[in-house]
């Protein structure tokens, strides 16, 4: 039986088009679910009014952990991951995301960054129903969890993650000298061991960390032989990039140093930072600026990090400020990352390719968001046009 949404037969006209080389205004017709041209001569399309408005690529975000408020809106409210991620849905379609990457964590850290927790993750996500924006899966994974190493490559074998960065969280430095680490109580409150345990499980993976890198490459190995794609996460020099690459993963999340994307990118290593970054004019930890970074062609994507609004906002305070045209700026949350994932089929606004886009007020509201042709979201005036169509 036919899927009634991906049946209709829509041409998109008046609005300013965002193509790959600018602002035009065309005629973007939908039908099953794919761009195409306008109103063919065999099944001509609905003629939806959009003038005032902006058609844009849907935003792909390559890495957000905003869906967690969801999920867990008080410590221990974890009753019912399925409905937070009905709730999920609604905020990335709201905000004009249409691919979503989840970043999930499987961490010592504990809590929502357990390994318990991720598995509880992973299998709602893959019961869920009904949900319409595209969302994928990142896990990422504390390196020095050694005896962790065969139970995740389990749950990414079983659960298809597509995408792994690998972190190190340890408190090195204090480790190293024998001094307490900062926020160790509540750390240990949030993982449920007691301070005392805690610091003993921090010293015993600190105290691991020579068989690390082995253990790294050899999972490494095995998940790109799997197709699965892998990066870094808090790259910091230019040396710990090259350490991660030369352990096959490839992209660099969130560089905290100029140098550090530098190296990335001179070896061809994707660029991805935090949105929230660009937004607050700078990071909320004293890290490099993205701003600057995008300004020097030092950025292949913008993700929303810790809050779904960025993406859209980013890209219009950079327009604004000059650091980069609407082009330019809006295919660092669009056509690059999803070229980083490795999804053709997205990103652009051509014949041929997944009718995912939105519908922007000169505001920079989001009037509608289609994926794959089904409505995802839609309010206001661009509600009332459709409607009236």
């Amino acid at each position: 039986m036919s899927d009634p949404a991906l049946d209709l037969a829509l041409d998109l006209t008046g609005a300013e088009v965002l193509l790959p080389d600018g602002l035009a205004q065309v005629t973007l017709g939908v039908r099953d679910g794919m761009l195409a041209a306008p109103a063919p001569r065999h099944r001509p399309g609905r003629a939806i009014d959009l003038s005032g408005f902006r058609i844009l690529p849907g935003i792909v975000d390559l890495h957000g952990d905003g869906f967690e408020r969801h999920l867990a809106p008080r410590r221990g409210a974890m009753k019912n991951l399925g409905d937070g991620l009905m709730s999920v849905d609604a905020e990335l379609a709201a905000n004009g995301i249409t691919t979503a990457v989840l970043a999930q964590f499987w961490s010592w850290e504990g809590g929502m960054r357990s390994p318990d927790f991720a598995q509880r993750f992973l299998t709602a996500l893959d019961a869920a129903e009904g949900l319409l924006t595209d969302m994928r899966v990142q896990l990422r994974f504390e390196s020095h969890l050694l005896s962790d190493y065969t139970d995740f490559e389990a749950a990414v074998d079983a659960h298809g993650v597509p995408y792994v960065v690998f972190n190190d969280h340890l408190p090195h430095a204090a480790l190293e000298k024998g001094k307490k680490p900062p926020r160790l109580t509540g750390q240990a409150l949030k993982s449920g061991r007691s301070p005392e345990a805690h610091l003993a499980l921090l010293k015993e993976l600190h105290g691991a960390r020579d068989a690390v890198p082995e253990a790294v490459a050899g999972l490494a190995a095995r998940l790109a032989a799997k197709g699965v794609r892998l990066g870094s996460h808090d790259d910091d020099t230019a040396e710990t990039r090259a350490f991660w690459r030369a352990r096959g993963l490839t992209i660099s999340e969130f560089p905290e140093t100029r140098e550090a994307a530098e190296a990335a990118q001179a070896a061809g290593d994707p660029v991805v930072m935090g949105a929230p970054n660009v937004v607050r004019g700078g990071s909320h930890s004293g890290n490099v600026t993205a701003s600057e970074l995008v300004a020097e062609g030092l950025v292949d994507a913008l993700a929303s990090d810790y809050h779904y609004p960025a993406p859209k906002q980013a890209v219009l305070r950079m327009v604004e400020e000059g650091v980069c045209d609407l082009a330019t700026g809006w295919a660092l949350i669009s056509a690059r990352p999803a070229e980083v994932l490795g999804l053709s089929d997205r990103g652009t606004l051509e014949a041929g390719k997944r009718a995912d886009l939105i519908v922007m007020a000169p505001d920079g509201r989001i009037g509608a968001t289609l994926v794959g042709g089904r409505v995802s979201h839609m309010a206001g005036d661009v509600a009332a046009r459709f409607m009236a169509a």
